[in-house]
């Protein structure tokens, strides 16, 4: 397990790299890719509902394309949403089958749908915020947070961890590990702040940024955890050897792509 682990992070990280240097189409392509593969693997946990898989695939792959090409278009982004729960009616309407849950069906799917590329897209978003080398420094400082903050939590809920966060959700996380997740978001987050973004952001703006991506992120964690444990898995998928799935991956990045977006049109 180790060794797929090393091997993927070797072949992965430099792709990561690679697409977050270059940006735009690169990039793009690549959130493009991990939308799709977390929005099918959100529909496979959730099966034993029966969601609309490949209708919901195609509506994901279309909206993540349409936001991409106009960000700004926030009536365009309602009509789609209403066209979506048209398509959804419509299929459960005229499928002739057994309309039980046919509602539940409805529902996951526009998740599936319409929540994860809306999600996601907003890494693509901050890409592009301000010029090209903040953007592409920014996304590294997001990967680079997240990625030292589920470290954090992780060795300290298992060192030191006495009382659960989510039992039922993630029986494993525990407060004492979400506030060392915190700690050393804020901290990580100042560091690339002091090491290659000091013209951009204040101390205090860094300080408030690793905070809202550290809290906001291990919440984002939970609520995987919770379609998961709704599914009754422990892996979102297979794809990323020694890691899971894409959906186990990214997961952090669901809410806190959106949030230090729109807390950076605030900010700034």
């Amino acid at each position: 397990m180790l060794l797929k682990r090393i091997l993927t992070a070797i072949v992965g990280i430099p792709v990561i790299f690679v697409c977050v240097y270059f940006g735009e189409i690169p990039f793009f392509a690549l959130m493009l890719v991990v939308t799709f593969f977390c929005v099918l693997e959100y529909l496979s946990i959730l099966k034993k509902y029966k969601p609309h898989t490949i209708v919901s695939l195609v509506m994901a792959v279309l909206f993540f394309i349409t936001l991409v090409f106009s960000p700004y278009l926030y009536m365009a982004t309602a009509l789609v949403a209403v066209a979506m729960l048209l398509i959804l009616f419509a299929v459960e309407v005229f499928r002739g089958k057994n309309i039980n849950f046919s509602i539940t069906r409805i529902s996951v799917s526009f998740v599936g749908a319409f929540f994860l590329p809306l999600a996601l897209v907003h890494m693509v978003y901050l890409r592009s915020f301000g010029n090209d080398i903040l953007g592409m420094r920014l996304i590294f400082a997001i990967f680079i947070t997240v990625w030292v903050l589920d470290t954090a939590a992780y060795a300290f809920g298992k060192m030191l961890g006495k009382h659960k966060l989510a039992k039922k959700i993630s029986p494993k996380k525990t407060v004492e590990g979400a506030i060392a997740g915190v700690v050393f978001g804020v901290i990580t987050f100042v560091a690339c702040r002091y090491i290659f973004m000091s013209d951009y952001f204040s101390v205090l703006q860094a300080i408030i940024l690793g905070g809202i991506i550290a809290v906001v992120g291990q919440f984002s964690d939970l609520a995987e955890s919770l379609i998961k444990r709704d599914g009754k898995i422990k892996d979102s998928g297979k794809l990323i050897p020694g890691h899971g799935g894409f959906l186990d991956r990214f997961d952090s990045y669901i809410f806190v792509a959106p949030v230090v977006y729109y807390v950076l049109l605030f900010l700034m």
